[in-house]
């Protein structure tokens, strides 16, 4: 039984550390500024003219996604440009991709069943109109 604690503490050590991730992402304004990430390396002000949204803002978002490693900052002499981290994103594709194999799973087992019900249907449709 110790080992399946270990576990469970490991699957929800898992859990929190991704759910951290997509309560960063559950906002539709860090969606926005990450969009406008995925053209490239920006600044604020460019985000700002973008997005159409206060500085004040922008920044704070950008600092979110900073916090929960989404983005890289490089200053530039006075300049600070944002870039995406590809890490982040490719651990939750990593993540998901398990969930994902379950519901395909799942997805393909129930349209065999629908498949195989719709056939037995067929057959014995065919042999009521056949008496």
């Amino acid at each position: 039984m110790g080992g399946g604690r270990s576990l469970h503490t490991r699957m929800c050590i898992c859990i929190f550390a991704h759910m951290d991730a997509f309560q960063a992402l559950a906002d539709p304004t860090r969606r926005q500024v990450i969009a406008a990430l995925r053209r490239g390396e920006r600044q604020v002000n460019d985000i700002v003219e973008e997005l159409d949204i206060h500085q004040s803002g922008v920044s704070r978002h950008l600092r979110i996604l900073l916090q929960s490693g989404f983005v890289s900052v490089r200053p530039e002499g006075q300049l600070r440009l944002y870039s995406l981290r590809p890490q982040p994103f490719r651990e939750m594709d990593a993540w998901l991709a398990g969930y994902l194999e379950l519901w395909e799973g799942r997805l393909q087992r129930f349209g065999a069943a629908l498949e195989a019900k719709t056939h037995a249907r067929a057959k014995k449709d065919r042999k009521r109109s056949e008496t």
